[in-house]
C-alpha cells in the first residue's frame, strides 16, 4: 500500500501549551490512595473490562475479580485471551467471582456490535465500563494500518470504536443505574497525558484529522487519539447525567505495557526508567470506576496518577464549555461527529 499523504490543504494543528508542573505530577505522581486494599467487596457486581488479555487491563480485570464481581474481558478471542483468563483464575483461586471472555475487535465496528449485543443477550446489568483497550501503532509510519472500515487505526480502535461499544451498552447502563444508588454505574475512558502534549489548540482532537494526520508521528497520532477519549468522557458526563451514569476520562500514568510492543528496543530501552507497572494504571482505573469520593458533581472530571482530580489543560476548558457557557462547544460537536461516524452501526 503506498505512503499515506495529505491533501494539499491539510496543516499540522496548533498545541496548546501544558504547563510543566502538569507534566512532572503526572509523570512523577504521589503514592496511590486507592487500591485493592480499598476496593470493596463487588459480589453481584458486572464489570467489562476492554483489552483485558494483558498489562493494565489484566491488572484491573485481576482485582475486580479478586473481589467476586463478574468481569467480562472484552477482547479478541484467540490462546491469548484463553491464557490471560486461566492466568487471572490461578492467581486468584478463592475468588467467588465470575470470569469470561466477550469476543471484542475494536478495529471492525460490526464485530463492535455483535460485542455489545452479545452481552446485552447474556446480561441485564452493568456497573461498570471500562474503555481500556488501545492501540499504539509506533511502526506504522508509512500510515498503512486501517480498521475494516477505512479509518486511520488509532482513530478508528482507540476513538471511533469505544464510542460506539458504549452508546450500544447505554441501554443496560442506564438500566442498572436505575436499580442502584446514585454514583454506583460509571464508564471509565482511558486517555493519556497525550490529551495534554499533543491535543490541538482548544480543542483537542477534531474532524480535521482526517486530513492532516498523514502529516504526523505514529505517536503523535495516538496523542491525538487519546484527546479523542477525553472530549468523549467529558461530553458523556453531560449526555447520560440525567441517567445518573457517572463518566470519567483518566490518564492512566507512563506504564509498562503492551501498548509498546511495536516500539523498537532503542524506544523501550529510553522509556524503561520512567515506566512504572501496570498494576500502578489499574489504580487509576479502579479509583475511577469505584471510589466513593466520587459522585455526580465530580462527572466528567480529569482524573491522573494515581487517581487524582486534576484541572485539564487550561485552553480545553473551553472544548468542555457551549458557547452561551463561554466556551467554543467543541466537545458537544465532536459528539455529534462521533455519532454520525458509527450511525450505520447503532
Amino acid at each position: 500500500m503506498p505512503t499515506a499523504k495529505a491533501p494539499s490543504h491539510a496543516k499540522r494543528p496548533e498545541v496548546g501549551s501544558q504547563p510543566m508542573s502538569s507534566m512532572w505530577t503526572q509523570m512523577f505522581p504521589p503514592k496511590p490512595t486507592y487500591t485493592e486494599e480499598q476496593v470493596p467487596d463487588l459480589s453481584g457486581k458486572v464489570y467489562i473490562v476492554t483489552g483485558a488479555s494483558s498489562g493494565v487491563g489484566k491488572e484491573t480485570a485481576t482485582i475486580l475479580y479478586s473481589k467476586n464481581a463478574k468481569v467480562y474481558m472484552a477482547v479478541r478471542p484467540g490462546t491469548k485471551a484463553s491464557i490471560a483468563m486461566a492466568s487471572i483464575q490461578a492467581a486468584v483461586p478463592k475468588s467467588l467471582g465470575t470470569l469470561a471472555i466477550l469476543p471484542l475487535d475494536l478495529a471492525d465496528l460490526n464485530a463492535v456490535k455483535k460485542a455489545a449485543e452479545e452481552f446485552v443477550s447474556l446480561e441485564n446489568s452493568l456497573h461498570g465500563l471500562i474503555n481500556n483497550a488501545g492501540v499504539q501503532a509506533l511502526e506504522d509510519t508509512n500510515g498503512e494500518a486501517r480498521t475494516a472500515q477505512g479509518y486511520e487505526v488509532h482513530i478508528g480502535v482507540n476513538v471511533l470504536a469505544p464510542f460506539l461499544f458504549t452508546r450500544l451498552l447505554r441501554g443496560v447502563l442506564a438500566a442498572t443505574a436505575r436499580q442502584e444508588h446514585a454514583g454506583v454505574v460509571r464508564i471509565v475512558w482511558v486517555s493519556s497525558i497525550g490529551t495534554e502534549t499533543i491535543g490541538e489548540n482548544e480543542r483537542g482532537l477534531s474532524a480535521d484529522y482526517l486530513d492532516y494526520w498523514p502529516l504526523m508521528s505514529p505517536l503523535e497520532r495516538y496523542g491525538l487519539s487519546k484527546a479523542g477519549n477525553w472530549l468523549h468522557g467529558v461530553e458523556c458526563a453531560k449526555r447520560y447525567a440525567s441517567g445518573g451514569i457517572l463518566s470519567f476520562p483518566i490518564n492512566p500514568g507512563h506504564l509498562r505495557s503492551d501498548l509498546y510492543r511495536q516500539g523498537g528496543s532503542l524506544f523501550k530501552l529510553a522509556l524503561r526508567p520512567v515506566l512504572f507497572p501496570p498494576r500502578y494504571g489499574a489504580y487509576v482505573e479502579l479509583f475511577a470506576a469505584l471510589s466513593p469520593t466520587l459522585s455526580i458533581k465530580d462527572s466528567g472530571a480529569w482524573i491522573v496518577p494515581w487517581g487524582r482530580l486534576y484541572p485539564i489543560r487550561n485552553d480545553l476548558v473551553d472544548a468542555t464549555r457551549s458557547e452561551a457557557e463561554g466556551g467554543n462547544g467543541h466537545a458537544s460537536a465532536f459528539w455529534e461527529w462521533s455519532e454520525e461516524q458509527v450511525k450505520a452501526f447503532l
